[in-house]
């Protein structure tokens, strides 16, 4: 196959499993009687989905589906991966959002770990941040990555953080292979509340 084929071939699987997906979560809204709009996209090689509150009062009910530090849209984002992996045959990496609560989070952490950068840059510390769940570790990752620094995850779930290093230091002299290693390891930990 010719090279422009390949991405084109990409785009279009990931708005297969775009489709699937919503089609279950539309199936799920059903089922627990909840009102909502979904919108479908294609974001940074993955497909994305957002479910929105389509009348005044569904933000709150679909609140639910969010759950405490987001904790049942981690669920639900499972399930509706695994609903295309079983209609489609390949594993997916699909990104739900419910109710902008990912979009907000992303903002909180991107403030988060800019601070951070902030405090190794004036202090040449390591700095910890507070346990994260995969996608909010990726964002600040994503982020120390643009400002230049390093950063490692660590420790075990459901406690895994982000240590952000200054960007001389060299990650296998951190001593960061060590999973069990505890948090409290000389290094501020930063944006815990």
């Amino acid at each position: 196959m010719s090279e422009n084929t390949a991405p084109s071939n990409t785009v279009k699987r990931l708005e297969e499993e775009g489709e699937v997906g919503a089609d279950y979560l539309e199936e799920l809204l059903d089922i627990v009687d909840l009102g909502g709009d979904i919108d479908i996209d294609v974001d940074h090689g993955r497909a994305s989905i957002a479910v929105v509150a389509s009348e005044e009062g569904d933000a709150q009910e679909l609140a639910v589906l969010v759950g405490r530090d987001g904790e049942v849209l981690e669920a639900v984002q499972e399930l509706t991966r695994l609903a295309v992996q079983t209609r489609t045959g390949n594993r997916s990496r699909l990104m739900l959002d419910i109710n902008g609560y990912r979009a907000e989070r992303r903002s909180e952490l991107t403030k988060v770990a800019q601070e951070a950068v902030k405090r190794v840059r004036v202090t040449g510390d390591t700095v910890s941040l507070e346990p994260m769940n995969p996608f909010e570790r990726k964002v600040c990752h994503d982020v120390v990555a643009a400002e230049g620094l390093i950063s490692e995850s660590e420790g075990a779930e459901p406690e895994r953080y982000v240590v952000v290093l200054p960007a001389e230091q060299d990650s296998s002299d951190s001593g960061a292979e060590t999973e069990d290693r505890p948090a409290d390891s000389g290094a501020e930990t930063f944006g815990q509340e």
